[in-house]
């Protein structure tokens, strides 16, 4: 039965993009996906009707469904799937004169062939790979794999389409070489199209946040992102930077408009904490790559507290998954990170590559609860500190944010996912 409601999902959403010819921004990558959408949409917004795929939307349900303009997954309702069918042929058989110019979609692979799969449904005229991580080995088998999935995307562009990849990420920038189609290019090395420049934590009016400029052919726009830290965030600009130039804007509208730009929720988000501390809330999702970024901004964090690394589980690493968490523990300790937490049984390598690289047991803690954790926390937490507070989704660390943020009334406008509380 599921398989057929997804079948039917598919042909309509088909349907729907033939009939409207939307042009379609396609974002791929292990890593910065959402960030590069929302960088994308705020550049875009005021000169089309654009429409970004909600929440994570970007597999076979949540694609389908921004095409069709619904913003919930009906789940195991049949009234609401009921619902969703007849929407989609009102935008089939009616005319919805306000249908989006420009459908933004983020397009995940968790398996092989799901890029393709996507594409089918909705082809894209621009297409954007942001890194290619250690994600879904599970399924992948090996980084290569991945990386052949991913610019699997570049495929589906017709001989007009234009492919914009990160140039910083090494494989990426090894394939460069090989891509037939049009291409531009974003980052910090010296030969990309878009720059990313001077990229540091800053703050200004009481506010952290990352400070970088963007350069394009000599001319160059500052740029200031508040409560968003690390340069992922300037990468996501810079990604939205290369969309709207290749698309009529100048890079002085470009800047204006990024000035909108604001960090999903458990993306290097930064949250006021207990005792005048700080959270560097990363838990929307973890591996190795992603941690590795993470951990040098709490390191180059402009503070005179203490640092403290609270990690919980990453998933879906197949076979790599004792090294990666080893990494990252000792990264940990080369980044001179005081504390150490880790909560879940695939985290014990974390607190194992940390005491192999010298830190003392004395400042290292395992907790099988995220709950319990965050609790032991609130009466260690001192004034000035910074947290990093990271894990896969299904760690659900956004517990942890919750039970030491200093207004947690706001956790359902700030967290990414429920808590109990």
């Amino acid at each position: 039965m599921k398989k057929i409601l997804y079948f039917i999902l598919k042909i309509l959403a088909q349907t729907v993009v033939n009939k409207y010819q939307p042009k379609v921004i396609g974002i791929t990558g292990s890593v910065g996906k959402t960030s590069a959408k929302k960088a994308i949409f705020c550049v875009l917004k005021n000169k089309f009707r654009v429409k970004q795929s909600t929440k994570n939307y970007n597999n076979e349900i949540g694609l389908p469904l921004t095409v069709l303009l619904w913003e919930h997954s009906p789940g195991k309702n049949i009234f609401k799937w009921f619902g969703l069918f007849i929407h989609a042929l009102t935008l089939i058989f009616a005319r919805e004169e306000k249908y989006p110019e420009i459908l933004i979609l983020e397009m995940g692979a968790d398996r092989p062939g799901d890029i393709k799969y996507l594409t089918s449904i909705a082809k894209p005229s621009i297409a954007v790979i942001t890194a290619i991580g250690q994600s879904h080995l599970e399924f992948f088998g090996t980084i290569e794999n991945v990386l052949k999935e991913k610019i699997s995307i570049l495929d589906s562009l017709n001989k007009d389409g234009l492919g914009i990849i990160n140039s910083d990420d090494p494989l990426l920038r090894r394939t460069i070489g090989q891509i037939k189609t049009r291409l531009k290019t974003f980052g910090q090395n010296e030969d990309s199209d878009v720059r990313v420049l001077n990229v540091h934590l800053a703050t200004r009016e009481n506010q952290y946040g990352t400070s970088f400029k963007l350069s394009y052919r000599g001319a160059e726009v500052p740029m200031f992102i508040p409560e968003a830290l690390g340069w992922q965030h300037a990468q996501a600009a810079a990604a939205g930077c290369a969309v709207g130039l290749s698309l009529g804007l100048n890079l002085i509208e470009i800047g204006e408009q990024l000035k909108e730009y604001v960090a999903e929720h458990g993306r290097s988000k930064l949250i006021v904490g207990i005792k005048n501390s700080w959270i560097i809330d990363d838990t929307y999702n973890a591996s190795p790559q992603s941690a590795a970024a993470v951990l040098n901004i709490l390191h180059d964090m402009p503070i005179n507290g203490r640092k403290i690394a609270v990690f919980g589980d990453m998933l879906e690493l197949g076979s790599l998954s004792e090294e990666g968490h080893r990494k990252v523990g000792q990264q940990i300790v080369e980044l001179n990170i005081d504390y150490l937490f880790v909560i879940g049984e695939r985290s014990r390598d974390i607190a194992r590559g940390a005491k192999e690289a010298g830190m003392i047991e004395d400042k290292i803690y395992h907790f099988a609860f995220t709950k319990e954790a965050g609790l032991f926390l609130q009466d260690r937490i001192k004034e000035d500190d910074v947290i990093l507070v990271k894990g896969s989704r299904g760690s659900k660390m956004e517990q942890v944010v919750y039970e030491i943020m200093a207004n947690p009334w706001e956790s359902k406008e700030v967290l990414v996912g429920p808590v109990d509380k």
